[in-house]
């Protein structure tokens, strides 16, 4: 196997391996982060507000479907690790070829259940008239290229299970470059409005899917795959879908639980809306360091269970707390002392300003929960024990449901209802799931048999911090 082109994580310090590996990972986030705000600054400044409005119209849709792609391809990687980690690159093989078709027939089936129902969607979710044309074209075309986003989700999950979470964010930068430069060439030279950024961001998600397919063909020996080989494994693709799903459904439902929030925001007027949109793109952006961790501690985890390493994946739970508390920590100033200033960054209008800092103060003193869901989760998924971590998902959307509505009638809460509902939320879930993993169950979850029983030695704190090698 080349060197570079894959992460051995079952050796060396825990936290060094962490951190090496979601950086890149932040990188790739943020610049997501930019690759979906491109669409809508671009129709907004050049088109006009009803565009902007049509294509901010289909997020909720578009989230929902990328969130269900991007979990079961979070799946797969959790079976590539664990064979990777377990020695087993003959499985690993099989499992990239069934990957590929899992990820095609699932973007297919989204894409025309997308392109057929997107006018009952866009009639379902109240949009205005005049935006209802635009919304429709718009949510048809991006469906049309789910397959693009299926190839580049896979590939790059099973890049990243293989240890290397750097070629992923070199070609979602390409695309991002190129999803503002044809943006900009439709709208503004040929004046193709909504249509122009729905072709330009397919365009781009086919350009990182190629891109990552290729290199991976080409620089990845274990991607060598004859074609007369690229057959899908049928038992191998039922633990595809087994992790999977689960993942997916996970992300549906936090998805679907943000919509819920949303419509009792609705509920405030518009100065509350402004300021809780601004306040969540600040949240989204604090999420990444936290996501970027998790993806890195699902793949740590999953090679380090194949492997049968089990002190080095509680070495790991520790490490990946000792971060994100940290990170927690650094937060806390920037959002009570620079509430307002973030708040500028997105509007002028004093009112929201003054909303919103409040709902940025309020939040960032529950970031080290949000922190530990993101640890304990990709932890308990690393090792296959996907279905609690789904059912973690249903506490997610029955906290965002049990809190919003009934929080407004409680005195001294009442609108700020908007922000407790995340943040209680998100520490119920930290506690469930941090009980589920001090229960160790997700010990037995491995898909990987082995003949050796798990190695399992007492843990010391201290070499979490260290570079002592576990």
């Amino acid at each position: 196997m080349a060197r570079g082109y894959t992460q051995d994580m079952t050796k060396g310090s825990p936290t060094r391996l962490l951190l090496m590996f979601s950086i890149p990972m932040l990188v790739g986030n943020l610049f997501q982060q930019l690759y979906n705000m491109a669409d809508t600054v671009i129709v907004g400044k050049f088109v006009g507000e009803n565009a902007l409005g049509a294509v901010g119209a289909t997020g909720s849709i578009g989230f929902l479907f990328f969130s269900l792609s991007f979990g079961l391809a979070a799946g797969i990687g959790i079976v590539i690790s664990q064979f990777f980690g377990a020695g087993e690159i003959d499985k690993v093989k099989k499992a990239i070829a069934t990957s590929l078709y899992v990820m095609a027939i699932s973007a297919l089936v989204m894409g025309v259940i997308g392109i057929v129902t997107a006018r009952p969607i866009m009639i379902m979710l109240n949009t205005p008239d005049v935006m209802l044309d635009d919304a429709v074209l718009y949510l048809q075309v991006t469906c049309g290229g789910l397959i693009a986003v299926a190839i580049y989700n896979g590939v790059a999950a099973v890049l990243r299970a293989l240890g290397d979470s750097k070629t992923p964010l070199i070609f979602l930068a390409v695309a991002c470059v190129v999803n503002v430069g044809l943006d900009l060439l439709f709208v503004v030279v040929f004046k193709m409005a909504v249509l122009g950024v729905a072709t330009a961001t397919v365009i781009a998600q086919i350009i990182a899917a190629i891109g990552c397919l290729v290199y991976a063909w080409i620089k990845v020996p274990i991607f060598k795959i004859p074609l007369k080989e690229c057959v899908p494994d049928l038992h191998i693709f039922r633990q595809c879908t087994f992790l999977g799903l689960p993942v997916a459904l996970q992300n549906a439902m936090i998805a679907v639980s943000c919509i819920v929030l949303q419509r009792v925001v609705n509920g405030f007027g518009p100065t509350i809306v402004a300021a809780f949109t601004a306040e969540t793109r600040f949240e989204q952006l604090v999420q990444q360091p936290f996501a970027s961790l998790g993806a890195a501690i699902a793949t740590y985890t999953g090679q380090n269970i194949g492997a049968g390493k089990i002190d080095r994946v509680k070495r790991g739970f520790w490490a990946g707390t000792l971060i994100s508390t940290v990170f927690s920590i650094v937060m806390l100033p920037v959002a009570w002392l620079g509430g307002e200033a973030i708040m500028r960054l997105f509007t002028d209008n004093q009112e929201v300003i003054i909303e919103g800092a409040r709902g940025i103060r309020i939040t960032s003193v529950f970031y080290s929960a949000l922190g530990m869901i993101y640890v304990t989760r990709n932890v308990l998924n690393g090792s296959g024990d996907v279905k609690f971590a789904m059912l973690s998902g249903f506490v997610e959307v029955g906290g965002r449901v049990g809190f919003a509505k009934p929080l407004t009638f409680v005195p001294f809460i009442g609108m700020l209802s908007i922000w407790f509902t995340s943040s209680f939320t998100w520490t119920l879930t930290a506690v469930i799931s941090c009980i589920r993993y001090a229960q160790g169950k997700w010990k037995e979850k491995s898909i990987v048999a082995k003949e050796q029983p798990m190695k399992e030695t007492p843990i010391e704190f201290s070499k979490v911090a260290t570079n002592q090698e576990a």
